[in-house]
């Protein structure tokens, strides 16, 4: 696998317009992300005829090339090496700075989001299966609660929120140009064992910290988003401060120690409690939107725009919604997993009607694998591979999504957990009662039934679609 995604992405670099046509790049399942320089120089007809490439687009400044799931992450990290051997110049070194200038703010922030938590996607879905496991067999009576199989379990599942600021910070030290085991650690500081975890506050009157005057509620953010990004931000741009007074002789010393001391003590006293602030904020603002019966228009909404959020590849901006939803303790679930949900199924759901519409043999072959994997939760075979091609079925299954994201936020489904749509998420949705888990599969066929009779009533016109590759 190797070798073999060397000689795609040395088949690719000149395609693409060379190494410094390059900004960025990025992966997700199936996707490699790029920010190109000036996107006219790719030559997209020559890169669809190399191996392993289903398509390719552009969305929202970014040029995407679809690979097949195994391949991407390989054609990823040689591309990664590629782009680092700057022993040879092909191209202007400061158009790419000059581009990046050039960005709109909101859409970098959102890609930001999304680089730092697409690396730790198996972290997410690990957690979130374990979650929805251990709610699973406890609501259903299959292990007693106090059983050392259920401890292990709980143990398991649990450890996954509690170390979260952890892996965040690592990943968010990354992308922003910091040293990763340092945002690991600013994360630690944060996640600690004696900080007391909100959501076990309860009666409890929580410890203060104080230093110089400054007062904080001694809590912890296990399981918070948005106090170890900012704080990590922070930390990146004191540790590149200090790069630039601090001898070289001393950098090993000086710098690892003055940047978690003073990072830390400003994520403990200020970042921590108003991020804190924000999540809750946010948190609430859309509760309230939920419980009181007109959130249903959002989930209509949403739940027929969101394959166009992951077309783009910024849905994984939303994890941080949905973890601060979870460790809210006045929340403590996600009610916006089934409305994502809903919009992939759907698209299931118009690859299904491709089967039976269609006359190309080949995508009649590859329509049921495509479908089903969007049922699974894996939607980049039917959206790139079948709907986005012929268009119509698209929007169908944008129709289909809206229909199931209404529905289910109308009867106030929810997930115990994060990161699985379709059929896995009956895990996620079975912990909260029988109702929560025969609403959700109401909603599944609502989906897909209405994004099914959308394709079939708008119609397919083969001979319009983008050409198979």
């Amino acid at each position: 696998m190797r070798a073999e995604a060397e000689k795609i992405v040395e088949q690719l670099l000149p395609l693409l317009g060379g190494r410094n046509n390059i900004i960025g790049a990025t992966h997700c399942t199936t996707r490699l992300r790029l920010n190109l320089v000036d996107e006219r120089i790719a030559d997209n007809a020559a890169i669809e005829k190399l191996d392993h490439v289903q398509g390719v687009f552009s969305r929202a400044g970014q040029f995407q090339i679809i690979f097949g799931i195994g391949i991407v992450n390989q054609v990823y990290k040689r591309l990664e090496e590629a782009i680092a051997d700057t022993s040879e110049d092909d191209g202007n070194p400061t158009a790419a700075t000059e581009a990046s200038g050039r960005r709109n703010p909101l859409i970098s922030i959102t890609k930001t989001l999304s680089n730092i938590f697409v690396p730790i996607l198996p972290f997410i879905v690990a957690g979130g299966l374990l979650m929805g496991m251990t709610g699973t067999i406890e609501s259903s009576g299959w292990a007693a609660p106090d059983s050392a199989w259920m401890n292990i379990l709980d143990m398991f599942s649990t450890s996954a929120l509690l170390i979260l600021p952890v892996v965040i910070g690592f990943s968010a030290a990354k992308e922003f140009g910091g040293t990763p085991v340092l945002g690991a650690f600013i994360g630690s500081i944060l996640a600690h064992s004696d900080l007391l975890k909100s959501g076990a506050l309860g009666a409890l009157t929580p410890e203060s910290l104080g230093v110089s005057g400054f007062h904080a509620v001694s809590a912890g953010y296990q399981g918070t988003v948005i106090p170890v990004l900012i704080s990590v931000y922070l930390m990146t741009k004191v540790e590149k401060g200090l790069r630039k007074v601090v001898h070289p002789s001393a950098v090993l010393f000086v710098i690892p120690l003055v940047t978690v001391l003073s990072v830390g003590i400003a994520a403990a006293l200020v970042i921590g409690p108003l991020g804190a602030f924000i999540g809750g904020f946010l948190s609430q603002g859309l509760q309230a939107a939920y419980t009181h019966g007109t959130g249903f228009i959002g989930g209509f909404l949403f739940g027929g725009i969101y394959p166009l959020i992951v077309v783009s590849g910024l849905h994984h901006s939303f994890h941080a919604v949905e973890y601060g939803l979870i460790a809210d303790p006045e929340v403590g679930v996600n009610f916006l997993l089934p409305v994502w949900s809903m919009a992939n199924v759907a698209q299931g759901g118009a690859g299904m009607a491709i089967y039976f519409m269609t006359r190309n043999k080949k995508r009649k072959q590859n329509a049921i694998p495509a479908s089903l994997s969007s049922f699974f939760g894996i939607t980049e075979p039917v959206i790139f591979g079948m709907n986005l091609r012929l268009k119509t079925p698209f929007i169908g299954a944008c129709i289909g999504g809206a229909a199931g994201g209404a529905y289910v936020v109308f009867t106030h489904v929810a997930a115990n957990s994060y990161g699985l749509t379709g059929v896995p998420m009956i895990i996620l949705a079975a912990p909260l009662g029988l109702s929560n888990l025969v609403n959700y599969l109401i909603g599944f066929v609502i989906a897909v039934g209405c994004a099914f009779a959308a394709t079939w009533i708008l119609g397919i016109d083969e001979s319009k679609g983008v050409p198979d590759v």
